[in-house]
């Protein structure tokens, strides 16, 4: 399945108990159709004793979040926006602001 958003992407939470904040995309998970958001949906793991961690104890860190959960806020216009495709001068399609029609994907 392919996603609308990508690593690096900055995204709003559209339900959920973390409803309405944002943050960068840390981990995209295309074939669960799921997303690492950064300081969204923070649970608490406790972790065994391990040489890298040997006191062991509870870790609060980021758990995947189901990606329809989530807009892109566009770069551009700064508003959360859903994704159109564009064929860019180079024969190429690139993800679009809806809003303002400014493409999100630059060339790298």
């Amino acid at each position: 399945m392919k996603l609308h958003v990508k690593k690096g992407d900055t995204v709003v939470v559209l339900s959920g108990k973390d409803k309405g904040k944002q943050g960068k995309v840390i981990e995209a998970l295309p074939q669960a159709a799921k997303l690492v958001v950064e300081g969204v949906h923070k649970v608490k793991r406790h972790m065994k004793p391990s040489q890298k961690m040997p006191q062991g104890g509870i870790v609060v860190k980021e758990a995947p979040l189901a990606s329809s959960k989530v807009m892109l806020i566009c770069p551009a216009c700064n508003k959360p926006t859903r994704v159109a495709k564009t064929l860019t001068a180079n024969g190429k399609y690139a993800r679009a602001c809806k809003k303002c029609s400014e493409v999100i994907d630059k060339d790298k």
